[in-house]
């Protein structure tokens, strides 16, 4: 009997939503326009290859990769992708973070996604706007059905539970921050107070920005399991219940290698090993940020 493939594992939203573990960053893309095609093939086979959560923000190549991304998203659907097998995550600057900057930020994003609905919209980090009218600006933008969901990015455990106690604010549907094998702070307490809240943490830069792609210390873990280092450490994510990894990827090989990452297996033995090598915290650290 030929052996199955293990499935994609999953995080679900507090709305009930299932949505893959593995997604795709987009940032440093639409920068050059020397890059263009190359990235905008990268996009492509991502749809193809499986790729379902894209991840972008308007900061993004000041906007380039929003409308990189919509020249994908278009060409996918028109190539037979429903538009609702695809959940695209975009970000607001905190500075247009008040209800009239929110409606004009997204109103733009939405021109280059070439999109009517953003399927998460976060805070891409906390800034001098109150959190009341931050989440006032979701709500309309709600009610507008320009999104179907929000949240924040780069919220540390004190961020989230102030702005749980703002009206609204419980409606926070997933917060997005920087965690890696070597960079761990999150489990300490956020993880677990977001795990409690069925609220999804993402983590952006899972592969330290390519630290880890050759990690010699990585190299016994993915020679026992014919990976690569890249492809444990994402592994070693994917095992976390409500987590989800949005590595950047723009080559067709570490598309293909961080999507059959999602599949891997690690051991009992492979976790112990990690853990010596990349400790978790013992206390709370402050919030990693790139």
């Amino acid at each position: 009997m030929e052996e199955r493939e293990p499935p994609l594992p999953e995080v679900t939203l507090p709305s009930g939503a299932d949505w893959p573990a593995l997604g795709l960053g987009t940032w440093q893309m639409g920068e050059d326009a020397s890059r263009e095609a190359r990235e905008l093939g990268a996009l492509r086979l991502a749809f193809e290859i499986g790729y379902r959560v894209i991840d972008t923000a308007e900061m993004y190549g000041d906007g380039g990769a929003e409308a990189l991304l919509g020249e994908a998203l278009r060409g996918a659907t028109h190539e037979g992708l429903s538009r609702e097998d695809l959940f695209i995550v975009s970000k607001v600057y905190p500075h247009n973070a008040g209800v009239d900057g929110m409606l004009a930020a997204c109103e733009r994003s939405l021109r280059r996604l070439q999109l009517d609905r953003i399927d998460l919209y976060l805070l891409h980090w906390r800034g001098e706007v109150p959190l009341a009218e931050t989440v006032q600006g979701f709500e309309t933008l709600q009610r507008r059905g320009w999104i179907r969901h929000w949240g924040v990015s780069n919220f540390d455990l004190d961020d989230l539970r102030e702005l749980d106690a703002v009206p609204g604010g419980a409606a926070c549907s997933a917060n997005q921050v920087y965690y890696s094998l070597s960079e761990r702070g999150v489990e300490f307490e956020l993880l677990p107070w977001q795990r409690l809240r069925q609220m999804p943490l993402m983590a952006y830069s899972p592969l330290d920005q390519g630290a880890l792609a050759d990690h010699p210390s990585l190299r016994a873990v993915a020679e026992r399991h014919a990976a690569t280092p890249t492809q444990v450490a994402l592994a070693w994510m994917l095992r976390h219940p409500g987590v989800m990894a949005i590595p950047k990827a723009a080559q067709a090989l570490h598309l293909r290698h961080n999507w059959a990452a999602a599949r891997l297996q690690l051991d009992d033995d492979d976790v112990a090993t990690l853990d010596r090598l990349f400790p978790p915290p013992v206390r709370k650290r402050p919030l990693a940020m790139r």
